[in-house]
């Protein structure tokens, strides 16, 4: 099994796990950046067909982040990957892992995106994070940016598993797809 000292694992900070979840998904640093996500979450402002209806403009809250800590949305997910040649597809939570070929070639394939619930203290809390899962040399792992280091599974049926025990708790499943040229 791959040594996942050599795998990129980029850690949790505020609320940038969409982020980490992209770089971690490309395995590179700086594939995205805090600038290259503020600008996708702009532009999406700009071509928005409601834009007329908003009144303000606020300053920290905007419409697809938080400037301060993050927190980005899918739309800015969506528009930063198919600007890399990459597709989404989300997965119908009603048909559950065992309908996702995890075994697809990685030319297809890139990887899957989750974002799942997550409540602190107490419930007082509520909001999403983003994770990141990847087959690397055959082994997937979970790059989730919580993590002291990457996960890797056993073999699909434990990435199966895994999946359908998120999806349970109300996670989103996010196919990424390499975009045949």
């Amino acid at each position: 099994m791959e040594n996942s000292s050599q795998i990129y694992h980029e850690k949790q900070k505020l609320q940038f796990c969409l982020l980490h979840a992209l770089n971690n998904l490309f395995q590179e640093k700086d594939t995205f950046t805090r600038a290259n996500l503020n600008t996708v979450a702009e532009q999406l402002v700009l071509v928005d067909p409601n834009r007329e209806n908003q009144r303000w403009v606020p300053l920290i809250f905007k419409q697809h982040h938080n400037s301060i800590t993050g927190n980005y949305d899918i739309n800015v997910l969506i528009s930063s990957l198919e600007q890399k040649g990459k597709s989404v597809v989300w997965h119908d939570r009603r048909n559950g892992a065992s309908s996702i070929d995890l075994n697809k070639s990685e030319d297809v394939l890139m990887g899957i995106i989750l974002n799942i619930p997550i409540i602190k203290f107490r419930g007082l809390w509520k909001s999403r994070h983003w994770i990141a899962l990847r087959r690397i040399q055959g082994v997937w792992y979970n790059l989730d940016s919580d993590l002291n280091t990457p996960h890797a599974f056993r073999d699909t049926d434990e990435v199966k598993e895994f999946l359908d025990f998120v999806i349970g708790c109300g996670a989103e499943v996010l196919l990424v797809l390499h975009d045949k040229e």
